[in-house]
């Protein structure tokens, strides 16, 4: 064993006995130095038992007959983060994965924060790299327990028995399965030295296994929100005020009265409710009300407003989020300054599964059936909503059909439980897709502006960006934005990009929400920033006549496993090989989410300005690998998510109202359309690092970079649609 973990009972584990018999694990996961959970665990007895029923939530569970159950503190959105979690546990259990079985955490903050979210969330791709520490300790201390009884019951020394396979094997082949020691090991005390297993003694990690929620998906058995019911349940919908702000002034609603299978209305403050025997009575309803709508003060805002205002913003001074050196002497002195221009449009989530949630609201109780990444807020909300208190509200939560941040947000969970006060069964609320498309809270638009220092040889020296938009932390955290209105989420990457820079400046100028809500988008900080850092350096490449690629190795001196994933890529796509005319490759590389990528993509134009995306190839530097195939399907479906809105995706206001509402116009990349994405995976044995959302972060700038290399055509605003390009 070369990695040990020293810790007391009373900082990190409790061991306790099942009511019914059986060893529980519990664990903390703290963040910052600053956990609740920790804190409530120091507080505690020292000797004390955690016995009871209520208490297992927090625990790895063993019973007599041997079955270990794992209360995930992440819910599967479809990345496998759920079966990535599930394999540091039985790793250090030594157990299969078929022999573990998985229950989502309750809302719970004090025992499920996420020590990089600071809350209880699934999202920012910490699923794995916040987890590393504290789920394999607790798999290693189950099995140290166990061993430890093993050797009692048998009069041995504990150090000449090992586990397998979810028994504990004497030297003379004798052996006791889990659930034989689970009562034994429940009554001992958890030793200060865990000893955590070499990555040369793997036998999950690191090497592929098969997902854990994947048989289901495939036979159709998984439970999906919108899958579900509920005894005594009816269905609803609802119709809400088109323009953000704006109430129901009148509604007629006789004619959805008159469709079959329609049961009540209910009116709402900003949305009428249709409640129904089924899903297509309650569109039906819903497509047949008559409401006249006050629309409030933002009826008259348009898209050309909102972009008007971010340019106004932009000549303003902004809250400074780095400096180093004297930039502005810097610029006064070089032989050239360079500056662009970088547009990003707000975008939609357009998750498969629209907003759905199943709430009733009884005598004794509030609870919920929705796939959420936030059960604490959900809980919030649905307390508050229903004039509850917190402790009388229960989540039940599902499987995610696609969130992309979309359901860290909990309106559509507010509006579910307001209808379901009205009422006296559940109710299972889902939008249609226009409700869907026009109702989200939307990634904000960004304006960047670079002007950076060169010498007389194209050298970079340094550079000023400032950054212009909408705060998401103002809306969703208001506590972690500085008082002179910096954003962490807005400026992570470009405060602190990974090139050498002699002189930097980096300003962030908030711009105040109006017609639009906004919120988290896969990829979030990084992707914002990205996209306008990898395209100005590619232009600062192409303006000293150097090779891109070798452009940024030189500046990338501070970052090894940066130059390695950059070298990696470019050997991988050929990229000194020779082209076709009016083809070209572009390449992105940058630290995101804690791991290390480069992208390249390779494509060809027409003078039509169609273009044909041959190949996309990825280099990604991880760290330690839970799941290597989980790795590449991640980086495949981020990349080719984040080239739909690269390509196509832009929200437009008119009128205070969103104009895109289906798939028709806010179009994906369709299976026909998607290139080949070839993924190349360095296991650089370091930390691990996020997944789901760093190929999403890396594919527009690569993808733009690409254009000009075929094209000639420096495009600085996204999404290509704009700018009269689509697939051929």
């Amino acid at each position: 064993m070369s990695e040990s973990v020293e810790l007391s009972r009373r900082q990190f584990l409790k061991v306790g006995s099942l009511a019914m018999g059986g060893l529980v694990i519990a664990f903390s996961l703290p963040y910052s130095g600053r956990s609740a959970a920790e804190q409530v665990i120091r507080e505690g007895p020292e000797d004390g038992r955690m016995a009871t029923a209520t208490a297992l939530d927090a625990f790895i569970s063993i019973d007599r007959a041997g079955q270990v159950v794992f209360t995930v503190p992440k819910i599967e959105m479809g990345q496998g983060a759920q079966s990535g979690l599930a394999v540091m546990v039985a790793e250090e259990l030594e157990i299969d994965l078929d022999q573990i079985a998985l229950r989502e955490a309750p809302p719970n903050e004090k025992l499920y924060n996420d020590k990089l979210l600071n809350f209880q969330a699934t999202g920012g791709s910490t699923s794995i790299r916040s987890n590393w520490d504290q789920l394999r300790r607790a798999g290693a201390a189950a099995r140290l327990l166990l061993i430890s009884a093993a050797a009692r019951q048998w009069q041995l020394s504990a150090d000449g028995l090992r586990a397998a396979n979810g028994r504990v094997i004497a030297p003379d082949g004798r052996s006791l399965g889990y659930g034989e020691l689970a009562d034994a090991a429940s009554q001992l005390t958890v030793p200060e030295q865990i000893p955590l297993k070499s990555p040369g003694e793997y036998r999950l990690i690191g090497k592929p296994t098969r997902r854990l929620d994947t048989p289901a998906k495939v036979n159709g058995s998984a439970q999906f929100t919108i899958d579900l019911t509920v005894p005594g349940m009816k269905y609803a919908s609802t119709a809400a005020c088109p323009v953000l702000g704006g109430r129901v002034a009148s509604v007629d609603d006789s004619d959805a009265r008159a469709v079959p299978g329609v049961r009540q209305i209910v009116r709402l403050e900003s949305a009428v409710a249709v409640i129904g025997d089924h899903t297509w009575a309650t569109f039906a309803g819903v497509r047949a009300l008559k409401i006249e709508w006050d629309y409030g003060e933002n009826a008259s805002i348009d898209s050309a407003q909102m972009e008007k205002t971010l340019r106004e913003a932009s000549s303003r001074d902004g809250a400074l989020a780095n400096q180093t050196g004297d930039i502005a002497a810097a610029l006064e002195s070089a032989a050239n300054n360079v500056e662009a221009e970088y547009h990003q449009p707000f975008l939609a989530h357009a998750a498969l599964e629209p907003m759905t949630c199943v709430a009733q609201v009884r005598p004794d109780a509030v609870e919920l059936w929705v796939g959420t990444q936030v059960p604490v807020l959900a809980q919030m909300t649905a307390a508050e909503t229903a004039g509850r208190p917190l402790e009388q509200v229960i989540v039940n939560n599902q499987l995610i059909g696609g969130a992309f941040g979309r359901r860290l947000e909990v309106d559509f969970i507010t509006q579910a439980v307001d209808i379901a006060r009205h009422v006296d069964f559940p109710i299972k609320l889902t939008w249609t897709r226009e409700e869907d498309t026009t109702h989200d809270l939307y990634r904000p638009q960004y304006l960047d502006r670079f002007r950076a220092a060169v010498d007389e040889q194209g050298r970079l020296k340094g550079w000023h960006h400032k950054i212009v938009g909408e705060s998401v932390m103002a809306r969703y955290a208001p506590a972690a934005v500085s008082p002179d209105g910096l954003d962490p989420d807005a400026i992570e990457v470009a405060a602190h990009p990974i090139y050498s820079l002699s002189a930097l400046r980096v300003d962030y100028v908030p711009v105040p929400p109006t017609a639009l809500r906004p919120s988290w988008w896969r990829g979030v900080g990084p992707l914002r920033s990205t996209f306008a850092l990898e395209s100005f350096i590619d232009e600062l490449a192409h303006a000293a006549k150097r090779d891109p690629v070798e452009y940024r190795m030189t500046l990338l001196g501070g970052h090894p496993r940066a130059q390695a994933v950059l070298r990696l890529a470019a050997e991988k796509s050929g990229w000194s090989s020779e082209l076709p005319a009016a083809s070209g490759r572009g390449v992105a590389v940058q630290q995101v989410f804690g791991s290390y990528l480069a992208t390249v993509v390779e494509l060809n134009a027409r003078q039509d300005k169609t273009i044909g995306i041959n190949r996309i190839v990825v280099a990604i530097d991880c760290g330690q690998v839970m799941n290597p195939v989980s790795v590449s399907s991640q980086i495949e479906g981020g990349t080719l998510f984040g080239l739909s809105a690269a390509l196509f995706n832009e929200v437009s206001v008119e009128a205070g109202r969103v104009e895109q509402t289906n798939f028709h116009n806010y179009r994906q990349l369709r299976i026909s359309e998607a290139p080949p994405v070839d993924v190349h995976i360095v296991n650089s044995g370091e930390a691990p690092g996020g997944v789901g959302e760093a190929g999403t972060a890396m594919i527009a700038p690569a993808l733009l970079n690409a254009v000009f290399a075929a094209t000639g055509q420096r495009l600085r605003r996204l999404p290509l649609v704009h700018h009269g390009f689509n697939l051929s």
